[in-house]
């Protein structure tokens, strides 16, 4: 199965993925507002790439930016896709974008998926290691629970 992975916005399509996987959305929600009412206030960049497959979106990642650093969230692939190989490739799209935005580390946080990542490289931090910026986001700090695992992947580029 071939998947094109492209810029997404938040729209209804995005958030019932979301929600669909008990995922949090309403800062995605705010942010997309904030975005098309062109506000000048200092916030993260935040950019969503969507796996489209017959044109429907059935995966999502997202980045959110703090200088050279970024978090990745928002990892989802519809249910009857699991185990095809699409999370991995959004990751690894993710990672690129990353990589092409200056973005030394990747850090995330996961209430269900840490063997997961740790087979994509990533690997555990104590909380109290997080970098400020990552420490003081939202999803940091307020949508995902102290339970969750927080980790952490450096970004190189390929020799």
């Amino acid at each position: 199965m071939e998947i094109e992975i492209r810029s997404v916005v938040y729209d209804d399509e995005v958030g019932a993925l979301l929600e669909a996987e008990g995922l949090p959305n309403a800062d995605l929600q705010a942010y997309a507002e904030v975005v098309k009412l062109d506000y000048a206030e200092p916030r993260p960049l935040v950019e969503l790439y969507g796996a489209r497959y017959n044109d429907e979106l059935q995966g999502l990642v997202g980045l959110e930016y703090y200088g050279d650093v970024a978090l990745l969230r928002s990892l989802v692939v519809r249910r009857e896709l699991r185990c095809s190989g699409s999370g991995r490739s959004l990751v690894l799209f993710a990672e690129q974008q990353a990589l092409r935005s200056g973005a030394q580390a990747l850090y995330l946080l996961t209430t269900t998926a840490a063997d997961y990542f740790t087979r994509l490289g990533f690997s555990t931090l104590p909380r109290d290691e997080a970098p400020a910026a990552i420490a003081a986001s939202q999803q940091f700090s307020d949508l995902c629970p102290s339970s969750a695992s927080f980790m952490t992947k450096a970004l190189r580029r390929p020799v």
